[in-house]
């Protein structure tokens, strides 16, 4: 086996020609460096130098292991140099999760910054309801994740990205659309809504039970992804209560109406597990919003 040490020894010798200049530049006197060369001609088993006291040459073995001994070295800067770049996290890989609404308002932005500022990070993508987030978070399946609460704090850490309102969505030619002013829960009463499922999206299933508590009205369809609450709505199976981003995601034939009272805003959070050692998520976390 030979050593680094070694190969720059014979480099900087093959490439001045002349030991006395390959000994100043590597700051280091000749004798050392000599010995440097003959150690590595008996690891590599080949003469790769021919010199006397006029002149060094390099032997047809010393041209071709100097490619080798070129291509050694810069492997060997390189992968320091993404050793120390993936230790600041600034190369790597993210798993990240995210529901259909945050790429409205969040992750659009984030992967557009990381672009700019982590442009040797892959970022794999996985879309995924908030509880399939959380079990691919303690498979270790994911890195990070984008979703609603409620979660197991004990495991899982968290930051707040995003607060919106929740809004009503409703079709375009619906009684609602047409007051003008903001829905109160009692102007439910009688409707048929499109809600939530109460395992797959607990988060939005609970903010609309407890807005709409007072008002009975008729539950026609359980479903997970507020894409597809709106969907129902444009084709007139309903009414239902959404974040105020879903606005965005311009689907035709509905109309969407603020609310009077609708409580607490709708909350994003950022969701990573609390034994995570990855440097790559710690540097995308201070590129997310923050709020208190």
């Amino acid at each position: 086996m030979f050593s680094l040490d070694q190969l720059s020894a014979f480099v900087a010798v093959a490439e001045e020609l002349h030991f006395g200049r390959a000994a100043e530049r590597l700051n280091m006197t000749q004798p050392p460096l000599s010995r440097q060369v003959q150690k590595l001609e008996r690891a590599v088993g080949a003469r790769l130098l021919e010199r006397d006291n006029r002149k060094v040459e390099l032997t047809e073995a010393g041209q071709a292991f100097l490619v080798e001994a070129r291509r050694l070295l810069a492997l060997v800067e390189t992968a320091g140099d993404l050793a120390r770049r993936v230790d600041q996290g600034a190369a790597g890989t993210l798993r990240l999760g995210f529901t259909a609404t945050s790429a409205i308002r969040t992750l659009g932005p984030l992967l557009r910054r990381m672009s700019e500022e982590l442009p040797d990070v892959d970022v794999i993508l996985h879309e995924r309801v908030t509880p399939a987030q959380l079990d691919g978070l303690l498979r270790g399946e994911l890195d990070l994740g984008l979703g609603r609460p409620p979660f197991d704090s004990d495991v899982l850490d968290s930051r707040v990205v995003d607060r919106e309102p929740l809004c009503a969505v409703v079709p375009g030619n619906h009684r609602l659309a047409a007051l003008g002013r903001p829905l109160s829960a009692g102007d439910f009463a009688g409707e048929r809504v499109i809600s939530y499922s109460p395992t797959q999206a607990r988060y939005f299933h609970e903010l609309t039970v407890r807005f709409l508590a007072e008002s009975h009205p008729r539950i026609e369809q359980r479903v997970q992804q507020i894409l597809t609450v709106i969907l129902l709505v444009a084709a007139g199976r309903g009414v239902a209560l959404v974040p105020a981003s879903a606005r965005s995601l311009g689907v035709e034939g509905v109309t969407y109406c603020d609310l009077e009272g609708a409580g607490d805003p709708v909350e994003l959070h950022a969701i990573w597990r609390r034994d995570a050692t990855s440097p790559v998520l710690r540097r995308v976390l201070t590129m997310l919003p923050e709020h208190h």
